[in-house]
C-alpha cells in the first residue's frame, strides 16, 4: 500500500539518481518553509568518499520523482551538471532566503515558490 506521505526520517538517507540510473548521493536533509510548510528543498549529499568531503546541493523538491522500482528519488540532471550547482559544505549552510532559492531554482529552471 502506498501512502501520500512520507515522515522526513524516512526521506532523509534516500538515494537520488539521474535519468540513466547512475546513482547521485542521497538525500542529507529537507528545508521547510516556515509560513507554508512546504518543503522547499532536498539536500542532496554528492561527492566526496565515504562520506568525507561531501557538498550539499539544494534541490527543489518538485524536481524530485520517487520511483518505487529503485526505491529512491530520479532527478533529470547529470552529474556534470550537478557539479557546477550551487552547494555547500556541512558546516557552512546557507541563509536560505529568497534571493538564495531564486538563484537554486534559477539553475535548475524551475520557477520560484
Amino acid at each position: 500500500m502506498s501512502y501520500p506521505t512520507i515522515s522526513s526520517s524516512k526521506v532523509e538517507g534516500t538515494n537520488v539518481y539521474n535519468l540513466q540510473g547512475d546513482k547521485l548521493g542521497s538525500i542529507d536533509d529537507l528545508v521547510i518553509d516556515k509560513r507554508s510548510g512546504q518543503v522547499r528543498y532536498a539536500a542532496l549529499e554528492f561527492g566526496g568518499f565515504l562520506g568525507v568531503g561531501t557538498d550539499r546541493y539544494p534541490l527543489p523538491w518538485n524536481m524530485l520523482k520517487y520511483d518505487t522500482d529503485k526505491d529512491g528519488y530520479v532527478v533529470n540532471i547529470d552529474k556534470a551538471q550537478l557539479e557546477k550547482a550551487p552547494r555547500y559544505t556541512e558546516d557552512e549552510a546557507p541563509n536560505y532566503t529568497d534571493d538564495y532559492g531564486r538563484k537554486v531554482y534559477d539553475y535548475y529552471g524551475f520557477p520560484w515558490m
